[in-house]
C-alpha cells in the first residue's frame, strides 16, 4: 500500500528535496524512515504506514534509535542531504542548508537570522525583540554556544506530527536533514509535545549520554522553529520566539 502527496504548486525540487533526506536519514540505520516509493516534481509517494496506540517501550526505542541516526554523522555543519544543493525546505518555507565552519555559525546565518528578519519585515516580530535574537545571532556566530561535538544527521523538523507511532518502534516523516546538533532533534521533540517524551529521552541517553544540565539549551534550539511558526502562524509564536531568545 501506497500513500502520495500532490502540491502542483511546489516550488521546482522540492519533493526530491524531500526524498533525498528521507533516504540519508534511513540509510544511518537507526531510527525508521518512511520508504520512498517514488518522486516527481509534483509529487511524493510513500508506504503508507499504520499508526499504532504510543507506548514508552517504543518510546525507548525510539530514542535509542535516534541517536544512532544522529551518531551516523554529516560532513559538515549545515550540510544537505547527498544529491541535493543549499536549497531546503521547513513545511512549506525556503531555507538554506550551506555548510559553515560551526554550528552557531550555521544555526545564526541560515536558520535564525533570515526567519527573525522575515518575521520582524512581515510583522509577527517586533522591532525590540528583532534586536534581541540579532544580538544572540552574532554570539552564536562568534561560537559561545559551540561545543566539542561534530555534525550529526539530525531530521531538522522533529515536532511530534513528523514522528508517527508504528508498532515496535516509531517512523520519522518530513524531514528538513541536514548536518546539525543532535540537541535541534530533541528540542523539537519537546516543543509541541510528544507522548512518552521522558522515554524517548531516556532510551536516547542509553545510547548517546547527555551531559548534566543539557535542557538548558532547549530555548536556543527552539528558536528557530518558533520563528518558522511566527512568518507561518504570526505574532504569538514571535512573542515566544523573544521569550526564548531572551533566556541567554
Amino acid at each position: 500500500m501506497e500513500f502520495t502527496k500532490r502540491d502542483h504548486s511546489a516550488p521546482p525540487g522540492f519533493f526530491a528535496v524531500e526524498a533525498a533526506g528521507l533516504r540519508w536519514l534511513a540509510d544511518a540505520g537507526g531510527a525508521r524512515v518512511v520508504r520512498v516509493l517514488d518522486a516527481g516534481e509534483h509529487h511524493l509517494t510513500l508506504e503508507r504506514l499504520t499508526p499504532s496506540r504510543p507506548t514508552a517501550e517504543d518510546a525507548a526505542r525510539f530514542g535509542r534509535d535516534l541517536a544512532r541516526t544522529h551518531a551516523a554523522g554529516a560532513p559538515g555543519w549545515g550540510a544537505p542531504p547527498p544529491g541535493t544543493g543549499p536549497q531546503a525546505y521547513i513545511g512549506p518555507l525556503p531555507q538554506t542548508n550551506r555548510t559553515e565552519p560551526t554550528w552557531g555559525a550555521f544555526y545564526a546565518r541560515h536558520r535564525v537570522r533570515p526567519f527573525a528578519d522575515r518575521a520582524r519585515d512581515e510583522g509577527s516580530l517586533d522591532a525590540r525583540s528583532h534586536t534581541v535574537i540579532e544580538a544572540l545571532c552574532q554570539r552564536l556566530e562568534a561560537g559561545e554556544f559551540d561545543d566539542d561535538r561534530v555534525p550529526a544527521r539530525i531530521h531538522g523538523d522533529l515536532w511530534s506530527g513528523n514522528v508517527l507511532t508504528t508498532t515496535g518502534t516509531w517512523t520519522l516523516i518530513d524531514p528538513a536533514a541536514h548536518g546539525g546538533h543532535p540537541f535541534t532533534d530533541l528540542a523539537m521533540l519537546a516543543l509541541f509535545g510528544l507522548a512518552h517524551l521522558g522515554a524517548v529521552l531516556d532510551g536516547y541517553a542509553d545510547t548517546a549520554p547527555l551531559e548534566p544540565g543539557w535542557q538548558a539549551l532547549i530555548p536556543l534550539h527552539q528558536l528557530h522553529p518558533l520563528l518558522v511558526h511566527a512568518v507561518l502562524f504570526g505574532s504569538g509564536y514571535g512573542t515566544q520566539a523573544a521569550h526564548a531568545a531572551a533566556q541567554y
